[in-house]
């Protein structure tokens, strides 16, 4: 039976979180006239991940199936590989699990992907649902922890801005996928204490540099539950300095091949630039403004991204090699 709809849940430990996401997709509401399904991809867990699905399968009634695969390989780039690999359906959209989708959230995503055929992927529109207030002008880096609203309007992302949507929320047709995407990341996503991030983006820019379509769809709407924790000082610094470590590798997707030398010493006197303009601004205040410390390990290792990302794929040539 062919399927136009399939909804990828990557999760790592994540049975106290999944069964939410679950009971908010046993609930979706519009989705009578098309086929789809729901597949959990555990990627790696330690902890009761499995027995919640399969106790959610023993008693699920509903005409949309419920699988389960086990991913061993850690990090959210290969999960998400494999639930391109494992989906049957023409589209596929992932939600972590900490992702609450509105009811009309699946009837939303399909339609809008079937409506145009050139779109590669689109994203959500991402609401934060706060465990605790989050700090003064959290505004400014509220984008790197997926929290995304760019209006009520649908909007084409243009190549030449460099933005693109992130993986929370994130529809892709499985076809530009499956054609254009290399089954080898750079980034392969935070593990362990490794908070390297760009995994989402490297996937969207192969599909976009191929021609596909990648859009914002603000009727896909969800709340992005983010507990205290991650609105601490350690895990927002973490944060930004691995998301500034994998610049490079998206900068250099963005253009050309041949545009690449010029490309690098331009982002670096850009970085420099902002660096040096960042300090300026907040002066020592930089040590007691969160925000400020944050956009500043942000800028800081995207400046020396270059080096970082060069060493990781040397190490990895040599383990091919090998």
């Amino acid at each position: 039976m062919l399927v136009d709809f399939t909804v990828a849940i990557p999760t790592y430990n994540g049975e106290t979180r999944l069964p939410e996401v679950l009971d908010r997709l046993r609930s979706q509401t519009h989705t009578e006239n098309f086929v789809w399904e729901i597949l959990v991809i555990d990627n790696n867990s330690t902890d009761n991940t499995a027995k919640v699905v399969q106790d959610y399968q023993a008693n699920w009634s509903k005409v949309y199936p419920l699988k389960y695969c086990f991913e061993p390989r850690q990090g959210l780039a290969f999960a998400r590989q494999r639930a391109v690999q494992e989906a049957k359906g023409t589209f596929v959209g992932f939600l972590d699990d900490d992702n609450l989708p509105t009811p009309t959230w699946v009837w939303a995503a399909y339609n809008f992907g079937r409506d145009r055929p050139k779109v590669g992927g689109y994203g959500s529109r991402i609401y934060g649902e706060f465990e605790i207030t989050p700090p003064e002008n959290f505004e400014r880096i509220a984008p790197l922890l997926a929290v995304t609203d760019r209006g009520a309007n649908a909007l084409l992302y243009e190549p030449h801005k460099k933005l693109l949507p992130p993986g929370a929320g994130l529809v892709v047709r499985r076809q530009a996928w499956l054609e254009n995407v290399p089954q080898q990341f750079i980034l392969h996503g935070r593990i362990g204490n490794s908070m390297l991030a760009g995994e989402d983006l490297e996937a969207l820019l192969h599909i976009q540099q191929a021609g596909w379509e990648i859009w914002y769809n603000p009727q896909m709407c969800l709340y992005h539950r983010i507990p205290h924790w991650r609105l601490e000082k350690e895990y927002l610094i973490k944060l930004c300095r691995g998301i500034g470590l994998s610049r490079h590798r998206t900068r250099m997707l963005s253009v050309k091949p041949w545009q690449r030398p010029l490309a690098f010493f331009a982002y670096m006197l850009n970085d420099i630039r902002k660096i040096l303009f960042h300090s300026i601004k907040y002066k020592m205040a930089i040590k007691d403004d969160l925000i400020a410390a944050c956009q500043m390990e942000l800028l800081t290792n995207s400046l020396i991204s270059p080096f970082y990302i060069w060493k990781i794929s040397l190490n990895t040539s040599k383990i091919n090699i090998d």
